[in-house]
């Protein structure tokens, strides 16, 4: 087999997670696998660990994220990344594990959503604070030549401490000193920015870091009505009508 190489790394020179870390729970899913919570064999840390799918045509995404996590995790709203482990298995296929920091508290989605079961909607302060704690993450990222590029209240985590963190850079880009600027219709739905839907039809469009800008608006509203503008439409159909709103 030949090793597993991205454009600058061969997976395949990553230690084994099975020696450090074991498997405790299911947690969910992010933009490129599922998430668990493990647990450290050496020193009882716990931790969360995505786990990438069988990745013999390693995507320049996965990648992304790893050199991403790897530079600019040192910031206390930005998830803290642990390492990088690479498990091989002939039956299933090879994988790769991403761990990181641990946040128990949740999404901020989770949060809405359960105060909006309760009859009561969040707070104008509490809503200020996250909105500021993603921003610090944010122009973290900005001021790195990074843009998030999906940034909505399911990939804005709490800690049980109270911690804001932004999670979940599988989507995430990095500019350069001769490209400042992105072509790539990427993101979710409700939440992206027009000039980033253009560039779907329009191949001469592009965008820069503000589209996070924007993307955080529409969680705002999220946070304070529990759902973004237009979540009653289709997900095709809102694509369409948020480059042509006037509202």
């Amino acid at each position: 087999m030949f090793p597993l190489i991205g454009k600058t790394i061969i997976f395949d020179n990553f230690p084994d997670p099975s020696d450090t870390w074991e498997i405790t729970e299911t947690i969910g899913k992010g933009t490129y696998g599922k998430v668990f919570k493990v647990l450290n064999k050496k020193n009882g840390q716990k931790a969360a660990v995505k786990i990438l799918d069988p990745i013999h045509d390693i995507d320049e995404e996965i990648e992304a994220e790893y050199n991403i996590l790897k530079a600019l995790s040192d910031h206390p709203n930005v998830v803290r990344f642990y390492g990088i482990y690479f498990k091989k298995d002939k039956v299933n296929g090879d994988k790769l594990w991403l761990v990181l920091e641990l946040c128990n508290g949740g999404s901020v989605t989770d949060l809405v959503k359960g105060f909006l079961k309760r009859g009561e909607r969040m707070s104008e302060p509490l809503i200020a604070y996250i909105l500021h704690e993603a921003l610090m993450g944010l122009q973290h990222l900005h001021n790195n030549k990074t843009i998030h590029r999906d940034v909505k209240g399911n990939n804005i985590l709490l800690t049980t401490e109270g911690g804001v963190k932004l999670v979940d850079f599988g989507v995430s880009a990095q500019l350069t000193s001769t490209r400042h600027r992105r072509n790539t219709s990427v993101g979710t739905p409700f939440w992206m920015a027009p000039e980033v839907i253009a560039c779907e039809q329009q191949l001469d469009t592009t965008y820069d870091a503000r589209c996070d800008t924007w993307s955080l608006g529409i969680t705002a509203i999220e946070l304070g009505d529990g759902d973004p503008p237009l979540a009653d439409l289709h997900p095709m159909r809102a694509l369409f009508k948020i480059p042509r709103s006037d509202d």
